[in-house]
């Protein structure tokens, strides 16, 4: 009998579903606005109990569920009970936004179908392969131990789905491919992947640090949050309100859309100009730094939105840096689907892959009731 995988990534104010059949999609879809007055679901639990009650689960196997923050303690996939459902609880602190939401997800699935075997697919577990001296923040290493203060990253599941794919694509041997991710959408990260282990990225404690983004601000002196609690006067609720909501794209243009921070820009506007520069500069530091980090990188992949369908910014990101093997060919550049971008004979392969979140969560959902974890 063929095998019936549901999946649920429940999101800050969404829930998005797939149901697979032997590695088929049969249905999907998201229900957004979740917990917005009037214009959604009340919870996240009343949006997943609509989902489990439209959809055919007959023959359902396992439902995987995405969960953000697994800590230190989740470097794989596992199995779901009640120790485990406790211990994503206990992390709640660390991924404030999504951690409930997942936590929710789980909760409504192993009332309503108690028979059925659920597993968590946790996005920082792919990042615990990260060397300490990545890992490791230049603080006091007590205090850093004590609060759980290290650089998790996130995003995980798609840089390993994507880095997978890459190897596919290219057709070389996963395990000798140095790649560096990079996973552009509302939420964006750099990953560089060595032989199929993360060995740095780009988000750190929590999903703020790193690239710039739709609303969020990424790398930033913390000097700032000082200043702005010291003679700005906001409180510490208003300044994580600021950089995780108010910043990034949106603080730069008032538009969190790449698509329209770019018809703004190709209008002439400064403050979109400048934002896409802002975006696409921080990429480039990364991509460098990276590549010095691998000895060398063999690929350079754009996954997610605007990754898979802004040719300007792949083509913005990467310039400037011919002396290291890395370009775009125009051409290529400008067609769609997976493919390789770099001109011919590049001595890095340039290449976009559409990621697939859903999909990687069955598999390692399939992996881990097989035995296979």
């Amino acid at each position: 009998m063929t095998d019936r995988v549901l999946v649920l990534n429940c999101g800050s104010s969404s829930v998005k579903y797939r149901l697979y059949a032997g590695g088929s999609t049969v249905d999907s879809g998201t229900v957004e606005r979740v917990g917005e007055p009037g214009r959604g679901p009340a919870d996240h639990a009343t949006a997943v109990r609509d989902v489990l009650g439209r959809l055919d689960l007959t023959g359902l196997t396992a439902v995987g569920h995405r969960v953000v923050h697994g800590g230190r303690r989740f470097s794989a996939p596992v199995r779901i009970d009640d120790a485990v459902f406790a211990a994503i609880g206990e992390l709640v602190p660390l991924a404030p936004l999504h951690n409930p939401a997942n936590l929710a997800g789980i909760e409504v699935t192993r009332e309503l179908l108690p028979d059925v075997a659920q597993v968590a697919v946790f996005d920082t577990a792919f990042h615990h392969t990260l060397p300490e001296a990545a890992a490791t923040y230049a603080i006091d290493l007590e205090t850093a131990r004590r609060h759980d203060i290290r650089r998790y990253g996130f995003h995980g599941t798609s840089h390993g789905y994507v880095s997978r794919r890459t190897a596919e694509l290219l057709d070389r041997p996963y395990h000798r491919l140095r790649t560096i991710s990079l996973h552009l959408g509302n939420g964006a990260s750099a990953c560089a992947v060595d032989g199929g282990r993360s060995v740095a990225t780009s988000m750190g404690m929590s999903p703020l640090e790193g690239l710039v983004m739709g609303t969020r601000s990424g790398d930033l002196d913390p000097t700032v949050i000082f200043h702005l609690r010291r003679e700005g006067g906001l409180g510490v609720d208003e300044i994580d309100d600021l950089l995780n909501h108010r910043s990034g794209l949106l603080g730069l243009t008032g538009a969190n859309d790449m698509r329209e921070v770019q018809s703004r820009r190709a209008a002439g506007d400064p403050a979109a100009v400048l934002a896409f520069d802002v975006y696409c500069r921080r990429i480039t530091g990364y991509v460098g730094a990276y590549h010095a980090l691998l000895g060398g990188a063999d690929a350079i992949t754009f996954t997610a939105g605007v990754g898979e369908h802004s040719p300007e910014v792949r083509a913005a990101a990467l310039a400037g840096l011919d002396r290291l093997g890395i370009a775009v060919d125009p051409e290529r550049n400008a067609g769609t689907g997976d493919r390789v971008i770099s001109p011919a004979g590049a001595a890095v392969s340039v290449c976009v892959v559409g990621t697939d979140e859903e999909r990687e969560i069955a598999r390692q959902a399939r992996a881990v009731l097989s035995g296979g974890d």
